[in-house]
């Protein structure tokens, strides 16, 4: 079956779904951010400058996004992530931030490889197992070669360390493979000895053991988490159904860390109360079901599994940091998509609509 592209065939609900986000992450960002951007940078627009430059550069990256032809500029996905691994080895030769290497840093600017990867897996995992010579029902074909590259990638940003970005990789990556086929006994096969892994990493040799045990206790009783954890769940809850209103929350004054990067949300439960809430996951699942629907209308495997990848990797992304934000979660230091503070995440959030938005274009109409 062919499909054509003309003109204003992309998804024009998706890209001002995306749009209204957008906004609202800048607005959330200065709200949350003035005070800590006056006290420490002098100036109130610090914060929400940086914001809006990325927030353009994002928009320009959607556009020559929706201008490519994806099918095959995914062939040089393989040698990207290949780069990028270098990259994320080269994040431990750089200052660390808050204890950890996860950024580049070239001058002002910096960006996080993690998000980078994150992108380029879905679009090497799209290209290569829509390749018809390719049996993911092959226990062997499932392992090689996707195992050495995944191992390394997620290997090298959990030492970061990036426990948050870890999670989502891994997850997307098995979601993508459950959908190209591959069987439940084979994906079991190779996930159940990274948890085993993964339990030896975090209680025998002690990586993140403090933050598990602090959530732990969380679940028995909120009151009993770190402290990160105490202050989201107390902003949280704080805004009530209508909110303190906008710009006159009092949490984010020096009593929760980080409220405008990954935990804006809470900010926003503040400010704009239980309603403010609910508007902002209406937006998250309207992008997510239009990312669906373009899935679900795609005429080939490759276009399936990529608009696939990239709507479950949003999904996976937003799960996990509000699960942290709600207390349902330890802390993993994670990005909330298209609103949170983050050029790197910003950026390649808004590649992932670009790509969707080009996928638009090419449906069974």
């Amino acid at each position: 079956m062919k499909s054509s592209r003309t003109k204003n065939t992309y998804d024009e609900k998706l890209f001002f779904g995306y749009l209204f986000m957008l906004l609202v992450g800048l607005v959330m960002v200065y709200s949350t951010s003035s005070m800590i951007a006056e006290s420490r940078n002098g100036s109130h627009l610090y914060f929400f400058s940086h914001q809006l430059v990325w927030a353009l550069l994002s928009l320009v990256t959607i556009y020559v996004i929706t201008k490519l032809d994806l099918k095959k500029l995914t062939v040089y996905s393989t040698p990207l992530i290949f780069v990028t691994l270098i990259l994320l080895v080269a994040v431990f030769f750089m200052p660390a931030r808050n204890g950890a290497h996860r950024w580049i840093v070239l001058g002002s600017v910096s960006m996080q490889p993690s998000e980078i990867f994150k992108f380029l897996i879905i679009c090497f995992l799209a290209f290569s197992l829509s390749n018809p010579k390719r049996n993911v029902t092959d226990f062997k074909q499932v392992l090689y070669p996707y195992l050495p590259i995944i191992g390394l990638g997620l290997g090298l940003i959990l030492l970061e360390p990036d426990l948050g970005s870890t999670v989502v990789i891994f997850i997307t990556t098995v979601g993508i493979f459950y959908v190209a086929g591959a069987r439940i006994k084979h994906l079991a096969l190779a996930i159940l000895p990274q948890i085993a892994l993964a339990a030896i990493v975090v209680f025998g040799l002690g990586y993140k053991k403090g933050r598990i045990l602090s959530y732990l206790e969380a679940v028995r009783d909120p009151l009993q988490g770190s402290y990160h954890l105490k202050q989201a769940v107390l902003t949280l809850g704080s805004g009530s159904i209508f909110g303190t209103g906008l710009g006159e929350g009092r949490q984010k004054l020096f009593f929760l860390p980080y409220p405008h990067t990954d935990f804006i949300f809470a900010g926003i439960g503040e400010e704009l109360g239980f309603i403010g809430l609910l508007i902002i996951l209406g937006g998250f699942f309207f992008i997510l079901r239009r990312g669906l629907k373009i899935a679900s209308a795609q005429p080939d495997r490759f276009g399936f599994l990529l608009a696939t990848g990239m709507t479950w990797s949003l999904f996976v992304n937003i799960a996990v940091n509000l699960g942290v934000v709600t207390g349902l979660l330890p802390v993993t230091g994670l990005a909330l998509p298209f609103l949170s503070y983050g050029g790197s995440s910003l950026l390649m959030s808004s590649a992932a609509i670009g790509v969707l938005l080009n996928l638009s274009g090419r449906c069974v109409r």
